[in-house]
């Protein structure tokens, strides 16, 4: 008898056994995970993977803000079978140097959103800083209808004030005067 409490409470014991729920996970079923010592244990869920269905229904609205004229994009993504209590869609950008589809171009940038079961999709936007205040950069997860919604607005350029106080520089260069001699 205590041969087999220290055969059960070994080390190699709760390691085999923690490699065959891990086994078991993949194959399929859920397990749980039995891991420590003598004095303390704890049970760790093994999260299953989802089989990819297909991508999502998405919409995207290009407009201006009314109030400071900056660039808007609201993308609207219908994510109809994900289960809306265990799951929340999520949203990363990513650099045009970090993705392996396209040749690099430092002009953009990409937006990817993932939520399972779907297959995460991205878009290509351009590389212009965005603005982060609250007001003008959201997203808002909708869950009796499903839908995932975020709103992002560009930082726009501003004009150096030198260029725009002169009175005396001419916005358009001025065409020549064709003048003829009559002879």
């Amino acid at each position: 008898e205590a041969n087999y409490l220290a055969h059960t409470q070994g080390k190699r014991h709760q390691q085999n056994l923690a490699r065959r729920a891990l086994k078991q996970a993949s194959s399929g079923g859920t397990a749980q995970i039995q891991t420590g010592g003598e004095d303390k244990t704890y049970v760790e869920q093994v999260r299953t993977s989802y089989i990819k269905i297909g991508r999502p229904g998405y919409k995207v609205t290009k407009s201006r803000d009314p109030t400071t004229n900056q660039r808007t994009l609201l993308f609207e993504i219908d994510y109809q079978q994900a289960d809306a209590d265990i799951v929340q869609p999520r949203h990363r950008f990513m650099s045009a140097f970090e993705q392996r589809l396209e040749p690099p171009d430092k002009n953009y940038q990409y937006i990817l959103f993932a939520c399972e079961p779907y297959e995460t999709i991205g878009f290509k936007i351009p590389n212009d800083e965005i603005d982060k205040h609250p007001d003008r950069f959201y997203s808002n997860w909708h869950t009796p209808t499903r839908r995932f919604s975020l709103s992002l607005q560009f930082l726009d350029k501003q004009v150096p004030e030198d260029a725009s106080s002169s009175a005396d520089a001419p916005t358009k260069k001025h065409r020549p005067t064709l003048h003829f001699n009559k002879a």
